[in-house]
């Protein structure tokens, strides 16, 4: 048994620390953070490697399952005091768990034809992020291909996705046309979404053979060379609005890509 990390200064926490917030340290270490009960546990039933989990006693004595669970999971465990777990918190009221995970590789994704997909191109909030990958996990999305978004592992995205970052198959692909000109030649339907409404309304269009919908920056949208790629959509809006967010279009149209599927148990 390790002895209680009681200090701010100590070397592992200090190296979680800056994994938590600093993309460069994730990209360096090739790890990444997670905090609380739920996305720690998360991480424990999922396929993810644990390289340390840190936890407070009063965190086994309100979730002693969680705890035993990430115990026997993880390759290494410290007990911490509450200060230092104040100082590994980002939020108001930590729970007293945190993990440090190893990246899983992203590099490839066996596209299946008749599955549908959400593609999202340079999309730079986290919360937007975390929010449409726990909605594509939600309304049954195959998986997820991100080019050129923000750091993935950041904490707001994992927070806002709920476990789903963990969970849902995801792609970085290191070049966009590319991989979508090999889904187009392997008989995939793809889409781009935009505001203009001379492009094709999503609720006209079959989609119940699969497709990979791609949505775009939240100031640009859609880059050109992307669009030249795919078939143009529209959400049709009755309002005075211009345009939807970002995880509210990518909602609709997944909503709209998941609805024509015969229900599946």
């Amino acid at each position: 048994m390790n002895a209680c990390i009681s200090s701010v200064s100590n070397e592992k926490i200090k190296l979680a620390r800056k994994i938590a917030t600093s993309s460069k340290a994730r990209k360096e270490t090739g790890l990444f953070f997670l905090e609380g009960q739920r996305l720690c546990s998360d991480a424990a039933l999922c396929d993810v490697k644990i390289r340390q989990f840190f936890y407070t006693a009063s965190s086994r004595e309100k979730s002693p399952e969680s705890v035993a669970l990430l115990l026997k999971r993880a390759q290494t465990s410290f007990e911490i005091s509450d200060s230092v777990s104040e100082r590994l918190s980002d939020t108001q009221s930590p729970q007293g768990m945190f993990c440090l995970c190893e990246m899983p590789d992203r590099s490839s994704m066996a596209i299946l034809p008749h599955e549908s997909y959400i593609v999202l191109e340079q999309i730079q909030d986290p919360a937007n992020l975390g929010a449409i990958i726990r909605t594509a996990e939600a309304l049954g999305i195959r998986g997820a291909v991100l080019f050129g978004c923000c750091d993935v592992y950041n904490p707001k995205a994992q927070r806002a996705a709920m476990g789903s970052l963990l969970r849902l198959e995801l792609h970085c692909p290191d070049d966009l046309s590319a991989f979508l000109l090999a889904c187009k030649e392997n008989g995939m339907r793809l889409l781009a979404t935009t505001p203009r409404s001379d492009a094709a309304d999503i609720r006209t269009l079959d989609l119940c053979c699969g497709a990979l919908a791609v949505i775009g920056n939240e100031g640009s949208g859609v880059s050109p060379q992307t669009a030249a790629l795919c078939e143009t959509v529209t959400i049709p809006m009755l309002g005075r609005a211009e345009s939807l967010n970002a995880s509210m279009a990518a909602a609709i149209v997944m909503w709209e890509m998941m609805r024509q599927k015969p229900l599946q148990g």
